[in-house]
């Protein structure tokens, strides 16, 4: 299981990983998540364009056993969703990371990001 160092991370086992420019979060679900989910089948996310505060929801991951509502980690525009999804919603079990990114956010306060744990305090409220 991997935790990488450049993310942060919510509760809800959300990964966040900020852009270069600083203005946009590239959001997925963490490793520990899909392996808990099982085989993803279904993603489901807003259309871009949405408004989005912090920890509302902006989509759902359906496994073949269970359907959980994915939660934004900070406040914005939903920019891009990631559109391999819908052929092939088995990148979020295959590559968390990269390949199985859900969404793009403009963050309207690129601050809240402090308010995320880092790959260290995740892996330990996980404890694996």
């Amino acid at each position: 299981m991997t935790f990488p160092e450049d993310l942060r991370y919510t509760k809800n086992h959300e990964w966040l990983r900020v852009g270069d420019d600083g203005g946009v979060a590239t959001i997925g679900i963490t490793d520990f998540a899909q392996s808990e989910l099982g085989d993803v089948v279904f993603v489901e996310l807003e259309p871009v364009g949405s408004s989005l505060a912090a920890d509302s929801v902006f989509g759902t991951v359906e496994a073949v056993k269970t359907v959980s509502e994915l939660y934004a980690p900070v406040s914005g525009t939903l920019a891009e969703i990631n559109g391999d999804l819908e052929s092939k919603p088995e990148l979020v079990n295959s590559d968390p990371y990269d390949g199985g990114w859900m969404v793009k956010i403009e963050m309207s306060d690129p601050a809240e990001v402090e308010a995320l744990m880092s790959a260290e305090q995740y892996q330990a409220m996980v404890a694996v």
